[in-house]
């Protein structure tokens, strides 16, 4: 067992957490006041290859392996969680394309993404439930090379900045359930898709919203994988991004806690510093606790992913336990600011709304915890 570095690795999160310091964290309130995420910055994030680390050198990547994706991540949006969002779509369409699509069909948009050029969006949820993704309504029916899309997606982000999405559609019957659904690769500059944006709490630079198709002509080329079998050979990909998002929320707590311990070593009361009141550096001792064991398994999961091992369960635990705990701890140093981090004039209330979004989006805690579960008792779990 080796928590060591090696030189590469460290040269690339060093590159990325001077990045995040001198471009992101600068302007990550400039962006949520635009609604938008920045092109150009995004372009310049692609160039330095910090998108699709993953990924295999002729689309672009850097080829290397799950870990340190995920160490980059963490470097590099700490500052500003949204692009985050970008980074793991990548890192996760990005898999799901090079594995389940035709090689020429799909390399201009995995390499676009890369680059940074292309924003992609992923889109399963549908109005009537986000978590029961077996039971999707949108319909694709095959008419000669193409296929017809018709239907709405909802609480898709990115949804009025992207390029295009993976997108998860009905092609079998409906009582055919999940092995009655296929993904496609769907570019979104097309008249007969309509884009509407929501006005959220939080993460409002990335923006949420619905795609509606109205007879969308997809080719048939852009199916990925076999028809029918979309939920089961896409799905599984989704294991690796819930480890991705779970580092991503502890990062933010990191960044968060680390600027607590500096407001309670320079901040004074009754004549001594914050720091030397228990009641301060306590909970903040709890937090570099829960902090530490949580990053831990994140890591452990992306290591299981290397070693082509299950960790679907691993997973689950990420997604679950990191965006809450984020949560809290940063909640927890907001308090240790006082007034002075209630206000917007720092980053913490931010930091809290845009945290929040991932206790409900890609997967809630209660589907996590039957995934759980399941791993101890099967479908006994319900």
């Amino acid at each position: 067992m080796d928590f060591a570095l090696s030189e590469a690795q460290q040269a690339l999160v060093d590159a990325a957490k001077r990045f995040s310091r001198t471009e992101l964290a600068p302007f990550y309130r400039r962006r949520e006041q635009d609604g938008r995420l920045d092109r150009d910055v995004l372009q310049r994030m692609g160039e330095l290859g910090f998108f699709g680390v993953e990924l295999a050198e002729e689309y672009g990547g850097l080829e290397l392996d799950a870990v340190t994706a995920g160490l980059v991540l963490e470097a590099l949006c700490a500052d500003d969680m949204n692009f985050g969002y970008v980074a793991v779509t990548v890192s996760l369409l990005g898999q799901i394309l090079q594995k389940h699509g035709i090689p020429d069909a799909v390399r201009p948009w995995i390499t676009g993404m890369v680059s940074g050029r292309l924003l992609p969006a992923i889109a399963l949820t549908e109005p009537r439930g986000g978590s029961d993704a077996a039971h999707l309504t949108l319909s694709a029916r095959r008419d000669g090379d193409h296929y017809v899309l018709n239907g709405e997606k909802t609480s898709i982000s990115m949804a009025t900045q992207a390029d295009f999405c993976v997108l998860f559609a009905r092609t079998g019957t409906k009582e055919a359930a999940a092995k009655g659904i296929s993904a496609f690769l769907v570019p979104l500059d097309n008249s007969n898709i309509k884009k509407t944006g929501f006005d959220d709490h939080g993460t409002i630079s990335v923006g949420r919203g619905s795609l509606f198709f109205d007879d969308v002509l997809v080719p048939a080329e852009y199916l990925l994988g076999e028809e029918n079998k979309g939920f089961v050979q896409v799905m599984q990909g989704f294991d690796y991004s819930r480890a991705l998002l779970g580092i991503l929320c502890l990062a933010v707590a990191r960044r968060s806690l680390d600027d607590a311990w500096e407001h309670a070593r320079t901040r004074e009361a009754f004549g001594q510093p914050l720091a030397s009141f228990q009641g301060v550096t306590f909970p903040l001792a709890e937090a570099e606790t829960h902090l530490l064991g949580a990053r831990l398994v994140c890591l452990y999961t992306l290591w299981l992913k290397d070693q082509t091992l299950p960790h679907t369960a691993e997973a689950a635990m990420c997604k679950w336990w990191g965006p809450k705990l984020a949560y809290d701890i940063v909640n927890t140093c907001l308090l240790t600011h006082g007034h002075g981090g209630y206000s917007k004039e720092l980053p913490l209330e931010q930091r809290m709304r845009d945290l929040l979004g991932l206790q409900i989006g890609d997967g809630t805690a209660q589907i996590m915890k039957i995934l759980i579960a399941r791993s101890h008792v099967g479908h006994l779990a319900a």
